[in-house]
Parts: structure tokens; C-alpha cells; sequence
């Protein structure tokens, strides 16, 4: 199975605004479009994927991620997170009819596409599934099957709003990568210690930040 990922982008000015204290409000917008960049990277190299759809009105990240090859899709009705995803997988259905869905987080700088091949091979037994971040608390991925609605429930306690809606949760060993979101500071040095994608290695070159 052959998946179409959606990685949902907030504007570059307000992105990980939990970052400023490591990379400050100069660096940070710099830092949230590496982290994307190298998560697109990674998941248009997965076998498992066949697109990646960006849902984003930043103009700058819209030109760098379709310069890697992602389809960009306008952010709407901009109402948040949910409504965002709700409406990209219904323009990525019109376009591809009833093809197996996943949500993924744009701050996955450590993406291997070997781990995320795993995890979606693991979720197409499944109606819709999910995987919970490090901390078990949040979710990096949702997915859908074909002709399954996403249904996504982003934003605090997403694991246990995944639960809820019926998703299956995908427990899973040794895909560090596809659970290390990157939101603070102790984060970034986590996902530097596995090994970021080259745009944020470079981005943190120039910060000075390591992964010790």
C-alpha cells in the first residue's frame, strides 16, 4: 500500500514559539522551516509513500517544500490544526479518490523513511490508527484507510483523543525517529543525538546548538 501524507504547517512567524528561548524569534521561523523540510525530505524518500501534500499559507515554506517535490494545499477554512487536516484530505481525495490517508507532523527533523515505512505498513491493518509521540501523550502520525475519513484530533492530549475517536494505536518498537517531535529546547538535542536531516543540521551549525 501506497500512502498520500499530509504535514500540516502553521505559519513560519508563529511556529514553534517554544523554541525561542534555544533559537530565538530571529532563528525560530529558520529552525521550523528546516525541521519541515528534512520531514518532507524523509517521507518523500519512504517506500512507502507515494505524495506529500503540505498544508500551509506560508509562502516561503510553500516554495522551499514543492522545491523538494510536496504538493502545497491553501491552509483553510483557517480555524486551526483539525479543520486544516479535515480539509486537506478532502483535496487529496478529489484527486486521488479513496486513497489510504496520514496526517504527519511537520517537526519529525530525525524522519527515516525505513522507521516510517514500519509505521505504515503496521497501520494498513487497520481502519484508522495512530502513533503517540516520546512523551506518549501527543500523536506524530493518524491514518486512514482507503475510504476511511482521517477524523484527525490534534492538539493537547492527542493520545488520548485518537483513544476515544476509536483509533487503533500503533505499539511499535525501535521508530524513535517517527515519535520525536521537536517543541523544546531538550527536544532538539534528543533528535540531534539521533541524527537530523541536513537543513536542520545546518540551521543548528550555525546556532551552535549539539546534540550532547
Amino acid at each position: 500500500m501506497q500512502w498520500t501524507l499530509v504535514i500540516p504547517l502553521k505559519s513560519l512567524v508563529r511556529a514553534k514559539s517554544r523554541l525561542t528561548a534555544t533559537a530565538g524569534d530571529g532563528q525560530r521561523p529558520g529552525l521550523a522551516l528546516a525541521f519541515a523540510q528534512d520531514t518532507v525530505a524523509a517521507a518523500l524518500a519512504c517506500a512507502a509513500v507515494r505524495d506529500v501534500a503540505v498544508v500551509t499559507d506560508d509562502a516561503r515554506a510553500g516554495r522551499e517544500l514543492s522545491a523538494l517535490g510536496a504538493r502545497i494545499v491553501a491552509d483553510e477554512p483557517g480555524t486551526g490544526l483539525n479543520a486544516a487536516l479535515t480539509h486537506a484530505a478532502t483535496a487529496v481525495r478529489a484527486a486521488r479518490g479513496k486513497s489510504p490517508l496520514a496526517a504527519l507532523n511537520a517537526d519529525l527533523p530525525a524522519l527515516r523513511p525505513s522507521e516510517l515505512a514500519r509505521v505504515l505498513d503496521a497501520a494498513a491493518e487497520f481502519p484508522r490508527a495512530f502513533l503517540a509521540d516520546a512523551a506518549a501523550i501527543g500523536t506524530t502520525l493518524l491514518t486512514a484507510a482507503p475510504g476511511r475519513e482521517l477524523r484527525p484530533a490534534f492538539g493537547p492530549d492527542s493520545r488520548s483523543r485518537h483513544l476515544a475517536s476509536g483509533a487503533t494505536e500503533l505499539l511499535l518498537e525501535a521508530v524513535d525517529s517517527v515519535r520525536r517531535d521537536v517543541d523544546t529546547g531538550d527536544d532538539l538535542r534528543t533528535a540531534l543525538a539521533l541524527g537530523v536531516g541536513s537543513h536542520t543540521a545546518a540551521v543548528t551549525a550555525r546556532l551552535l546548538i549539539t546534540g550532547q
